[in-house]
């Protein structure tokens, strides 16, 4: 072996060092504290050590009073209080009353006075705000306290409200302004009684996980010895958990019969947080049973037009439990991936953060008259001594926003990019890592003529010091074509989000081809790469060579790639339904209290659908990262055992190193050899 694809090694160290130095960089000038925390007129953190501020943030509710004429809009107050206001008040109104005016006081700014200076003139120079709203916190900011009362938009128990210049107002005047934040406001409630549901039941979430890996784990052993059985009996139980989920279905579809409000249709009830609803609609239940019936259907007519095929699926199935069972450390192999692939998600998600807070805070002049120097950047520590005071007397400099005009904030959308490319490539390149060590420790299996005796010592450690040492450069190569592809996807999904409103249906339609395109593109992609590796694994050959190679050899046995391998990996996902349905069904009978022996067990949830859900989805992954060793195994014995029959016709010169049980169920025999 030698070194393949030097010149895609060294770019990816290059890039490699690039994405270190723009995550410094951006470390060094971002703040996520931006991010999290708001902040006041000056750009100031709310309740943040070094800061005079108190914790909450409130925006000034009178900004829909524009002022006399300002040039430009002055931009809205936004005072750091303690706590958001309960009442309606204004501030001519609590002028005049000591009592009212000591309450006020809390959300003004540090440099109000009290009543030294008149009330139009606080106003004016935006000490107070004009007026008070009751008002709720969220994400540690204060919105208008909208509810509705029998149809009727309230704040506060008013529809009305003064805003604070003599003008009396309707409040439904904050409801476009506030509806946003009512709907945060909902999530918040939705995701906090989510979260108490975790809280009471995490514990049997990790014990159900535990359950779904020892199943799957189990499945897996029992493969080893008894494939062929264990497949019929994956294909009966599959059938038999849609059956039951059929009765199931049925059952409650005509238990509601009859019961009031049952018959209302989904798109009449519209959508709602609380998902229990829904179970009380036979519509609910009657499009379960017809989905499950539909799945049941096609995969009964699936294994009577394949049937025969499934033998030898079973004989390859039974060949890489042999292969498994003598490299069991690939089953573990997954989790080096999977740390590898947090390690990128990790780097990427901190330094898109760290960029998006590198922008400074930009102080702009803002002037109720006419002004040259409206709208031009100002710094505050200077602006009372500059021209602009002389010239334009009642003229602020006020923060406007976080940005920058230095060359670095005018590339900040360079950076971000360049990051989403590298997430790209390097996730890419730790799956292909992950790929080309296990194919190379399986291939390894086969192509030893005495198996065990000539395999490696430890075949998954040799596989991946031969990939990093010698093919780091090719694998960089195919993840590097893989991430162009992603990243181009991620560029037509955001324009057709911007394109969401225009009118222009043909350039939907292009985009929408475009997309279609591109994603079949990905797919194909992904296929052809993960054959070029083991290719790569087996012969060390360069990605180019290596997918040439893997992509005819496949196109001569298309036939052979259709059948054997697709039904392989349909068997495979029998497999992770099995698991994920019964998993999934213990917790749902568990989680609703419906198993008489634990019901008391059982904790009390506000949804029960959330930790069954959570259940099911790690099932899922558990099985899935079982079942993905499994299936590049098969894969690597699949383009082996074509390679050996292309290459070798069973003579003692060119024997066959496929298995005894593989040459009977093809008729081959090795000719003046002893069969391995």
């Amino acid at each position: 072996r030698g070194c393949t694809d030097i010149i895609c090694c060294v770019l990816l160290v290059v890039a490699i060092v690039g994405y270190v130095v723009v995550g410094v960089v951006a470390w060094t000038h971002g703040d996520p504290r931006k991010v999290i925390h708001p902040t006041d007129s000056r750009g100031q953190f709310c309740g943040q050590p070094g800061t005079p501020n108190d914790p909450l943030g409130t925006p000034d509710i009178s900004m829909w009073n524009p002022g006399p004429s300002p040039l430009p809009v002055s931009p809205s107050l936004q005072i750091c209080v303690s706590k958001c206001p309960d009442r309606y008040l204004t501030y001519l109104t609590a002028s005049g009353n000591p009592a009212s005016l000591e309450y006020y006081r809390s959300f003004c700014t540090p440099e109000y006075k009290g009543t030294q200076k008149a009330a139009l003139n606080v106003l004016k120079d935006r000490e107070c705000p004009a007026m008070l709203i009751p008002s709720t916190p969220l994400a540690r900011r204060c919105f208008p306290a909208i509810q509705a009362k029998k149809g009727v938009i309230m704040v506060g128990n008013k529809t009305t409200y003064e805003d604070g210049w003599g003008n009396h107002r309707n409040v439904t005047e904050l409801l476009e302004g506030a509806k946003k934040a009512n709907v945060v406001l909902e999530t918040r409630q939705l995701a906090m009684k989510i979260f108490e549901d975790y809280t009471v039941s995490w514990y049997w979430i990790i014990i159900g996980l535990v359950i779904a890996m020892v199943a799957s784990l189990i499945f897996i052993v029992l493969l080893r010895f008894l494939a062929g059985i264990m497949v019929w009996v994956m294909i009966v139980m599959v059938i038999l958990v849609l059956g039951y989920g059929i009765f199931h279905c049925y059952m409650e579809y005509a238990k509601l019969k009859g019961e009031a409000g049952s018959d209302m249709s989904l798109t009449d009830l519209g959508f709602q947080t609380d998902l229990r609803v829904y179970l009380h609609l036979r519509q609910t239940w009657l499009a379960f049973l017809i989905i499950l019936c539909v799945l049941e259907l096609v995969i009964v007519l699936l294994l009577i037009f394949l049937r025969k095929r499934i033998l030898i699926a079973i004989a390859l199935i039974k060949e890489a439990s042999r292969a498994v069972g003598h490299v069991m450390s690939s089953l573990l192999f997954p989790l080096c991936t999977f740390f590898l692939l947090c390690l990128c998600i990790a780097y990427w998600a901190s330094t898109a953060v760290f960029l998006s807070t590198s922008n400074e805070a930009v102080y702009k002049v803002f002037n109720e008259s006419a002004c040259p120097f409206a709208g031009q950047t100002c710094r505050p520590e200077t602006f009372n001594t500059s021209n602009v005071t002389k010239l334009c007397p009642d003229a602020q400099c006020l923060f406007a926003f976080y940005g920058g005009e230095t060359a670095y904030h005018k590339y900040l959308i360079v950076l971000q990019f360049f990051n989403v490319f590298m997430f790209f490539w390097l996730a890419n390149f730790v799956i292909a890592l992950g790929q080309v060590t296990l194919a190379g420790a399986f291939a390894s299996y086969y192509w030893a003529f005495k198996k065990p005796d000539d395999m490696p010592a430890f075949p998954l450690f040799s596989a991946f010091g031969r990939a990093l040492r010698y093919h780091t450069g090719s694998l960089a190569f195919g993840s590097l074509i893989l991430a162009i592809v992603q990243v181009i996807r991620v560029v037509l999904e955001y324009l057709d989000h911007r394109l969401k409103a225009a009118e222009n249906k043909f350039a939907k339609f292009l985009l929408s081809c475009l997309k279609c395109c591109f994603w079949c593109l990905e797919k194909f992609l992904k296929f052809l790469n993960r054959n070029a590796y083991i290719m790569i694994a087996i012969y060390g050959t360069n990605f180019c060579t290596s997918a040439r190679n893997a992509f005819f050899l496949l196109m001569r046995n298309i036939i052979r790639v259709a059948v054997l391998d697709k039904v392989t990996d349909f068997l495979f996902f029998l497999g992770k339904l099995l698991i994920v349905g019964s998993v999934g069904i213990l917790a749902f009978f568990f989680f609703t209290q419906r198993i008489k022996l634990v019901q008391d067990t059982a904790p009390p949830l506000n949804y029960y659908w959330v930790p069954i859900l959570t259940v099911i989805v790690g099932s899922y992954l558990i099985a899935h990262g079982f079942f993905s060793v499994y299936g590049m195994c098969v894969d690597t014995l699949f383009l082996c055992f074509l390679e050996d029959l292309e290459r070798n016709d069973g003579s003692a010169e060119k024997p066959y190193f496929m298995s005894q049980d593989l040459r009977k169920l093809l008729k081959k025999t090795n000719k003046g050899q002893p069969d391995a």
